[in-house]
Formats: structure tokens, C-alpha cells, sequence
């Protein structure tokens, strides 16, 4: 991993991957008021058919040292996974801010997306695996996950930048 301090004006030093990881291993919660700073906490960029971004707000998760989420296949979002998988997230917590750039694609191994099932409902959100054994199905979701069975996401991170906002602060840039 290569580490470049985006802080070094400041004399600030370059933040280090580990405590981050461990930040998000921790979780974060969804709901307003209850993740972030007092927000809905992930935000993902997809890339439209004629290049311009589409973010949207989503639920995800932090596990095995990547991110995941789920949306609907015929999502806008699901679309523009389908045709370029080229994606950022970005997450706000307490202690930091942090951007990710990677690859997300859907999961077809029934046991880890049996896995993903499992901590969301954990999480509080009730979803289970459907008849496919590789898709979710619940009685809600975001309105923006469109309509049941909706696939599972992982996200390949290549790149990822940090911003301390406690602490002595800092900013790092990480490339996997």
C-alpha cells in the first residue's frame, strides 16, 4: 500500500491505514441521527451512459476490509454498475471522512452473500436471502434500491483518501 500525505503544508503526518480500518470495522448506522455526523453516512458515484456522475445516498457496510451494498439490477445505479463498474464511495463518521475509488461488482456465491444477509439484519434491517440463493429480497428497502431481489455489492478498492476531522487531523491518500 502507498500512503502520500495530502496534509504535509500543515505539517500534519501522514495518517496510517490500520486505525481507519479499524474505525469502519466498528460500523456505522444507517438511519439519520444514528450515523455519521447526525446523516445518512454513504453516499455512491456511479458513471451515467454519457458520462455524467449519479450519486445517490445508500445503505453499505464494512466487512472483510472492503465496502458492500445492495441495490435493484435495474437501478439506475445497478445499470451503470452492469456497464462500468467504475464506482467511489463516500463514507462520513465522527472521527473521519473517507472517499473510496474501486470496481463494484455483484456477488454469485450464495454463502457470502448469505453472510452480507445475515449482518444487515444484524444492522437492523430485516432481509434475507431469496429462492435464487444469490439475491435479497425483505419487505423494505431505500426507495432508491428499487423493488425486490436486489443483488449484493462489493467493492474492489483501489484508492482511498482520508480526512481526519479529530484529533491532531490529517489527510492521506491510500492506493491498494
Amino acid at each position: 500500500m502507498d500512503a502520500t500525505n495530502l496534509a504535509d503544508l500543515y505539517d500534519l503526518p501522514t495518517l496510517t491505514w490500520a486505525p481507519v480500518a479499524a474505525r469502519l470495522e466498528r460500523g456505522y448506522a444507517q438511519a439519520p441521527g444514528g450515523g455519521g455526523p447526525d446523516r445518512h453516512s454513504t453516499w455512491l458515484a456511479t458513471i451515467d451512459p454519457d458520462g455524467a456522475p449519479h450519486v445517490t445516498g445508500i445503505g453499505s457496510l464494512w466487512h472483510r476490509n472492503t465496502s458492500w451494498f445492495e441495490t435493484g439490477e435495474r437501478t439506475r445505479k445497478g445499470r451503470n454498475l452492469a456497464r462500468d463498474p467504475r464506482c467511489t464511495l463516500s463514507l462520513a463518521t465522527d472521527e473521519l471522512d473517507l472517499v473510496v475509488r474501486g470496481r463494484a461488482t455483484v456477488v454469485e456465491d450464495p454463502a457470502v452473500v448469505a453472510e452480507l444477509a445475515a449482518l444487515w439484519a444484524d444492522d437492523g434491517w430485516p432481509c434475507r436471502v431469496d429462492e435464487s440463493g444469490v439475491r435479497l429480497t425483505a419487505e423494505f428497502s431505500a426507495p432508491s434500491a428499487g423493488p425486490p431481489p436486489w443483488a449484493v455489492y462489493e467493492v474492489t478498492i483501489e484508492e482511498a483518501t482520508v480526512l481526519a476531522v479529530t484529533g491532531d487531523g490529517g489527510a492521506t491518500r491510500f492506493r491498494f
